[in-house]
């Protein structure tokens, strides 16, 4: 009787056991299928937003999305270039000032002159043409200091007055696409002779993608734009800093 007693015990001790190590186990199946279908879930998203812009591209049509496009390749490709462009152009002009005033006193124009050719940038090259003309007179330093100055200038803004352009005719090409989708519109309400939803609703969702697209690819653009007129703003103040202490430093070795 003991022994029936122990065994009855002890079978609905495992059960209750056996239910709670069931029930936790459940639970982490349960946990990792819930986690392994959020993860899931992930990438389909983010795919599903690169077919929702594709298909929006699609849908707003591809003579002025396609112009639209060329616009903003053309405009990312001009920024780059003049990007990398300005950065090689900068330098250092405090150490290359002091460089030459220490050439100058140490191994006269010529060393002078020899620092400036190895040393990259525009402040060098327009340093280099004032001390050429060094010997002549002060004049005739700060007239050439001045004048390569400009050309200088002109190849830091050479082609951004193209990024301008498309920062402009993106949206303009935008609101082009706004007015052609409306007229589309309005022809199908005329031919229909009826007011219906579903002619109207075709030509202004292709009005108002184009817009859409005109806009973000202006402001790309305006950010590139910004960002290099800022750095050749920079560039240019001091090139002409380093334009008017070399000049004091001629001065200061003609006496």
């Amino acid at each position: 009787m003991k022994k029936s007693f122990v065994l009855l015990v002890a079978f609905l001790l495992s059960f209750g056991v056996s239910n709670q190590v069931y029930s936790a186990v459940g639970y982490s199946i349960n946990t990792t299928i819930i986690q392994d279908s959020e993860e899931m879930e992930a990438p389909e998203e983010s795919a599903s937003f690169t077919q929702e812009l594709k298909k929006r591209f699609i849908e707003g049509g591809p003579s002025f999305m396609g112009i639209v496009l060329i616009c903003l390749i053309l405009g990312l490709a001009i920024s780059i270039e003049r990007i990398i462009f300005l950065n090689l152009a900068s330098t250092n002009t405090k150490k290359l000032t002091e460089g030459v005033e220490e050439a100058l006193s140490s191994g006269g124009v010529d060393a002078a002159k020899e620092l400036c050719r190895n040393t990259k940038g525009p402040v060098a090259s327009i340093f280099y043409q004032g001390l050429d003309r060094a010997d002549e007179s002060i004049e005739s330093a700060e007239k050439a200091v001045i004048a390569y100055g400009g050309v200088q200038m002109g190849q830091l803004e050479k082609n951004v007055s193209w990024i301008s352009l498309f920062i402009a005719l993106a949206p303009m090409l935008g609101f082009m696409g706004t007015v052609i989708g409306m007229i589309q519109a309005f022809d199908k309400i005329e031919a229909a002779g009826d007011m219906q939803p579903s002619l109207v609703a075709g030509g202004i969702k292709v009005a108002l993608l184009t817009t859409v697209f005109g806009l973000i690819v202006a402001i790309i653009l305006q950010v590139f734009y910004n960002y290099i007129i800022a750095k050749i703003d920079t560039i240019v103040n001091d090139m002409e800093d380093a334009s008017i202490s070399l000049v004091d430093i001629l001065v200061a070795n003609k006496k």
